[in-house]
């Protein structure tokens, strides 16, 4: 996991500026590498208005990868305010938001589906 770091993918589309936290399933933990898998925006109160942001961090993440040579046929994105959740998923230019929205309440439902997201793309 990575946090705050610079993720600069293409800044003639406006793929470029800081992520909040990048999940990656690398070996190599010093510097980002492919594959990225997931990206996670965190915002104060305004979920619905940072989907479009997570989302074109996907688009990245699936260029990123593309250019190291990782084919990863399935992306993820969260927006959080810390206390609510909000998932999405990527598959080609298919992308499906979890109409639900998860709280806090339930820590391990949260964790249960990053541990999912992991999972799914694991080398």
């Amino acid at each position: 996991m990575f946090s705050g770091i610079e993720f600069n993918v293409d800044k003639e589309k406006g793929l470029s500026g800081f992520c909040d936290f990048i999940i990656s399933t690398s070996q190599e933990q010093l510097t980002l590498s492919s594959p990225v898998i997931t990206v996670v925006e965190a915002k104060n109160e305004n979920i619905i208005g940072c989907l479009g942001q997570c989302i074109a961090e996907m688009v990245a993440a699936s260029i990123f990868n593309e250019a190291e040579g990782n084919q990863v046929m399935r992306f993820y994105g969260v927006v959080t305010t810390g206390t609510a959740w909000k998932f999405i998923k990527m598959e080609g230019l298919d992308v499906l938001i979890d109409l639900d929205e998860y709280s806090m309440e339930n820590p391990g439902r949260i964790v249960g589906i990053l541990l999912e997201m992991l999972a799914e793309n694991q080398p």
